[in-house]
């Protein structure tokens, strides 16, 4: 099954690498050469065991990247990550905070399940996370129902025998490879005694992901996928061995595995990919591994690439250091050059935006934060806001049914595919779709995405209106500045409520502040400039204007005031040039762009 042409990435479109460590990158990277044993692959592991630990919230989560918001997903690969180092003997600080860590993932219990982070809905994504960590790393947690979560994990089951993110996707008859996966290993690390059976008809279940074998040998995610590839393949895999399965064919899919290596040995995601990334050979190995296939044969040339995907600073990215680009860092290049005077026409610019179309790959229609990673929502947001589509408007036909399809069952939207609905996704949302227009079909439900939003509100005093990024969050100005701007692209628009919350955030010196009124931030300021100016109320460029003086360092730009400025944080230039764009220039229109 080949790719069409429109989507496969142009090898002589460049994009911009910030040359920094991945998350998943590091955690694929370093589960790879655990599964191998093969110690040697970690080029300086207490570099990378400090980046890890850089994630750690004084809460005892951890998060994507230093100063978000801790969730599920970055606590397991960081926890695991830092266990294995340990293990390997390749980095001699312990995992310590257990029982902190602990406790905030018992804040992330809803009653049934694990969420991605307290006070979002359950997902299969953070459940399996949660209940890994708790059980395997940290020992077990006394707030666990286990029977409550085996009932939760039943409802999972569509009625065609696949598993879905949630039991309301099922209802929807949404099942895919990889809830299959997140279910089943969820249940397998919660019941180790054998003490529970699967909460699943088996049977219906293993026919449903071995209908999803290919020709080929290699999985897909779903029916509706495009192509087989090796991360469906490794989620199905393991899922089918954890039954006390296998695919119809091991042996067609053993040889599928093993055709997809590149130049150097190591594995790609699928047939004509050319790039030998850390999560194909994580998904090879794992997935030779599920099938009682040898991996010796592989370890050498999987081992050398993993070294030569490792970054300066400790941790890994997903290819080569300084050409492994992402949507967010090309987006950001793109849109301070503009800021700065340079043409649209310029060459530079239009290879990045080739580049980025490039992340419009098989199998997902969304822009993939780095290439064969996974669709996201906010890097699709960044991609169109920076051009990506000029000259390629067919391609908008790929994007539209994917949005749609990413709109959550409480009607709100994730990050990405399955993950919990929040604020930040769901404004992102509803600027694609301003973007889009309405050539290709509506790709929101309108009314169920205001129902999000209003869950979201926490009234403050004299009803005023408020949000958290999350249901039942906290109301901070970024939150609420977002939810109300995609309330006025949905047609109910409330600048007195902008304006109201304006006034609370406010910083006297310059700027404004996600919480209170005392600490700016950049991103805090963009968004309160960003929604003033949509709802036409008039800001003091003056005000800005100091805040941005303050944050404009000798090394670059600074996310607040009060921490030094890193030249490498090509977002954080961004935001600033942007802004201090629409501070000299009446004319200048601030991008929607969202982070957190």
């Amino acid at each position: 099954m080949m790719v069409s042409k429109d989507l496969v990435a142009d090898p002589s479109a460049i994009g911009t690498s910030s040359g920094r460590p991945d998350l998943w990158c590091t955690y694929a990277a370093i589960r790879t050469l655990a599964w191998l044993n093969r110690p040697d692959g970690f080029v300086d592991g207490e570099r990378t065991a400090r980046y890890l630990s850089s994630r750690r919230n004084g809460d005892g989560g951890y998060a994507w990247s230093r100063g978000m918001a801790s969730d599920a997903w970055a606590t397991y690969y960081c926890t695991q990550g830092l266990t294995d180092l340990l293990r390997f003997g390749v980095a001699e600080a312990a995992l310590g905070g257990l029982a902190q860590t602990t406790r905030w993932l018992d804040t992330t219990w809803s009653g049934d399940a694990f969420a991605m982070m307290p006070g979002q809905a359950p997902d299969a994504w953070a459940t399996f996370f949660s209940t890994r960590t708790a059980v395997e790393i940290c020992s077990g947690s006394e707030t666990v129902d286990t029977e409550r979560l085996l009932k939760w994990l039943s409802g999972l089951q569509t009625a065609g025998g696949g598993l879905a993110w949630t039991p309301e996707h099922a209802a929807r008859g949404e099942a895919d490879a990889r809830a299959c996966f997140y279910g089943v290993l969820a249940w397998r690390a919660l019941t180790r005694t054998g003490a529970h059976p699967a909460p699943w008809d088996v049977e219906r279940l293993v026919v449903w992901l071995r209908a999803q074998q290919t020709p080929e040998g290699g999985f897909r995610f779903s029916p509706d996928a495009e192509v087989p590839c090796m991360w469906a393949t490794y989620r199905a895999t393991v899922a089918l061995d954890a039954l006390g399965s296998g695919p119809a064919a091991p042996r067609a899919c053993v040889s599928w595995i093993t055709s997809l290596r590149g130049e150097t040995g190591a594995f790609v995601r699928w047939e004509g990919y050319p790039v030998e990334d850390v999560w194909a050979s994580f998904c090879a190995i794992g997935s030779l591994r599920a099938l009682r296939a040898p991996t010796e044969p592989y370890a050498d040339a999987v081992t050398a690439r993993m070294r030569r995907l490792a970054c300066a600073e400790g941790g890994y990215t997903y290819r080569e250091p300084d050409l492994a680009a992402d949507a967010l860092s090309t987006s950001a290049s793109i849109l301070s050059h503009q800021a700065l005077g340079v043409t649209t026409a310029d060459p530079a610019i239009e290879t990045r935006r080739r580049w980025l179309r490039g992340c419009l790959l098989p199998n997902e229609g969304g822009v993939m934060y780095m290439p064969a990673r996974g669709s996201e929502v906010r890097c699709t947001l960044w991609a169109l806001e920076a051009g990506a589509l000029d000259g390629a408007a067919h391609l908008a036909g790929r994007i539209t049914p994917w949005l749609r399809g990413l709109q959550n069952p409480d009607g709100g939207f994730g990050y990405w595919e399955g993950r919990g609905s929040d604020v930040v996704s769901s404004v992102s949302a509803a600027e694609i779709r301003r973007i889009l227009g309405d050539g290709h079909g509506d790709p929101l439900d309108t009314a169920e995405l205001l129902r999000f939003l209003d869950s979201c509100r926490t009234p403050g005093p004299d009803d005023d209106w408020q949000a958290g990024n999350v249901p039942g969050g906290e109301p901070t100005l970024r939150a609420t500045l977002q939810a109300l701007r995609a309330r006025q692209l949905l047609g109910t628009p409330d600048p007195q409520a902008v304006a109201r919350t304006l006034t609370r955030h406010h910083v006297p010196g310059g700027g404004y502040a996600n919480t209170g009124n005392r600490i700016p931030d950049l991103l805090s300021t963009y968004e309160a400039v960003l929604t003033a100016t949509r709802h036409g109320i008039p800001l003091d460029r003056e005000h800005i204007r100091r805040f941005c003086d303050r944050v404009t360092q000798e090394h670059g730009t600074a996310w607040t005031p009060l921490a030094p400025a890193d030249g490498r944080d090509l977002l954080a230039e961004c935001v600033g040039d942007l802004l201090r764009k629409w501070v000299s220039d009446d004319a200048a229109a601030l991008p929607a762009l969202t982070i957190s």
